[in-house]
């Protein structure tokens, strides 16, 4: 995995509020840094990449856990 400048674990925060605080965080980060995401499997993972591509950020890199949970890190747009 590439190096993240912050992590934010959202395990078990529901839709849509898992987009909002990582949106949030991505917010107060310069561009270029890494934010490494903890999500939950199934909608998380469904909607959470897509909103923050949508609002310019770049998913770097996408890894699913052993225990169904996903690490991304997102490069801030």
């Amino acid at each position: 995995m590439i190096d993240a400048d912050e992590i934010l674990d959202l395990t078990g925060v529901p839709c849509p509020r898992n987009s909002a605080r990582a949106l949030l965080r991505l917010e107060m980060m310069d561009s270029g840094q890494i934010l490494r995401l903890t999500i939950d499997d199934g909608e998380p993972i469904e909607n959470v990449p897509n909103s923050l591509e949508v609002e310019g950020h770049i998913i770097a890199e996408q890894e699913q856990l052993r225990d169904t949970r996903w690490v991304l890190s997102v490069r801030v747009g």
